[in-house]
């Protein structure tokens, strides 16, 4: 049976018209101006609305060779619903104005075998955007190709839920066949986000914002997970994929290939100089399989 997860944050996070939304998308993968590659594994990728973020996500999506791609598995954080676990979605299909996306329900049957996931209901599932933003790029990049997803939305894990989970999903990096898209923004920083680290060596509230950000960016191209825990410890960034760049970190520690991650993209949705301002960061990155 057929159940569809609506577009449910088009028509306000980014536009529901399909030629409409087809330009943007075009517009800013032609800017960003990448070379393809077939060594492009995976991506980590904002997820606000386009009118902030879509720009620089170009710069994740604009990697993909889509040519030997059949199955992208999606980890996204959970923003409204609290689970300690990684949940599969229930549908079966994902729209975009765009083009649908089915759902693989090979692998979800596979992974639901495990025990160690739960099941969202579709009113969860529709609720969150991490996972939705990164579709239409999706249905932007393999249009013309068969390719299914796999979306898990993780939830808010412990450092040894993190590694559980990337040991687990570690064997499907090791088939070129899979790609992975890791949904995160970076810095959430103001009052309204109850975080304001500020570090006045670095002059402006801003610089101070890019310091932070681009050392937790330099830890995730180590690929070492446990540095990257270290660091959220001692900083708290307000990294909202956290949890899904980290069981990420875990699976390139344990497959077989050699995954190399790299940053290509920062922006910040406003220059904070004052105590009172807020602004929230994009990092664009690549995760290639190294020497094959």
């Amino acid at each position: 049976m057929e159940v569809i997860r609506r577009a449910s944050h088009a028509g306000s996070w980014y536009t529901d018209n399909p030629r409409k939304l087809e330009e943007e998308l075009d517009g800013w993968l032609d800017a960003a101006g990448l070379p393809k590659s077939s060594d492009v594994r995976g991506v980590i990728a904002p997820h606000a609305g386009y009118s902030y973020s879509g720009r620089a996500a170009a710069y994740a999506f604009g990697n993909i060779d889509p040519t030997n791609i059949s199955r992208v598995f999606l980890l996204g954080p959970s923003h409204h619903y609290y689970t300690p676990k990684c949940a599969l979605s229930t549908a079966t299909v994902y729209k975009t104005p765009i083009g649908d996306l089915p759902i693989d329900q090979e692998v979800i049957e596979e992974l639901k075998a495990t025990g160690k996931f739960e099941l969202m209901d579709l009113r969860v599932d529709e609720a969150e955007h991490s996972m939705e933003m990164h579709l239409p790029y999706l249905a932007k990049v393999f249009k013309g190709h068969q390719v299914k997803i796999v979306p898990i939305l993780v939830g808010a894990l412990n450092a040894e839920s993190e590694a559980k989970y990337g040991k687990l999903l570690a064997k499907y990096i090791d088939d070129p066949k899979n790609f992975f898209s890791v949904s995160s923004d970076f810095c959430h920083w103001g009052t309204r986000f109850n975080y304001t680290h500020y570090d006045n060596k670095h002059g402006a509230i801003h610089k101070s914002i890019e310091a932070l950000d681009k050392m937790g960016m330099d830890i995730i191209e180590t690929g070492d997970p446990d540095s990257f825990k270290n660091y959220l410890l001692e900083f708290d960034n307000t990294i909202c994929g956290r949890h899904p760049i980290s069981v990420f970190l875990h699976m390139t520690k344990n497959c077989s290939t050699k995954i190399k991650i790299q940053f290509l993209r920062y922006e910040q949705s406003s220059q904070c100089k004052t105590m009172r301002d807020s602004s929230v960061s994009y990092a664009s990155a690549a995760a290639k399989a190294d020497g094959e």
